[in-house]
């Protein structure tokens, strides 16, 4: 089984996102900040990071930018999911490897069909606007 783990300090968005991917088939781990993420990833390494980027203590950013530097080789994706679509979010996260960008709000069954193909065929990070 698939293990994906979703970062946000919104325990709504969590839930709703971990009720969905684990009826698809998908064992999920949560964490509330990139602090906890990056505690989580010293144990152990999901298949794939689903997170925000506006969150206290470290943002997605931070996150994002400290596994490109102590973790290259990183065997997971990460697909940032935000409503910040500004250009200097779109403009950092092109610059990353095996970065995927969606926009909020997204479509629950787009994202999981979107998940059931990257892990179906392999995937190289590319920006996505989903809308409801």
């Amino acid at each position: 089984m698939k293990r994906i783990l979703i970062i946000d300090d919104e325990p709504h968005i969590i839930r709703v996102l971990k009720l969905s991917l684990e009826n698809a088939g998908y064992a999920i781990d949560m964490a509330y900040n990139g602090e906890k993420a990056l505690a989580y990833l010293q144990t152990r390494q999901p298949d794939l990071i689903i997170t925000d980027i506006d969150m206290p203590r470290m943002d997605g950013r931070e996150l994002c930018m400290h596994i490109k530097k102590h973790m290259p080789d990183h065997p997971f994706d990460i697909f940032i999911l935000t409503a910040r679509a500004e250009t200097e979010h779109r403009e950092w996260s092109r610059t990353m490897e095996r970065v995927s960008f969606f926009e909020k709000p997204v479509s629950i069954t787009k994202l999981i069909v979107y998940i059931d193909s990257y892990f179906g065929e392999g995937h190289s990070g590319e920006e996505h606007k989903h809308a409801g």
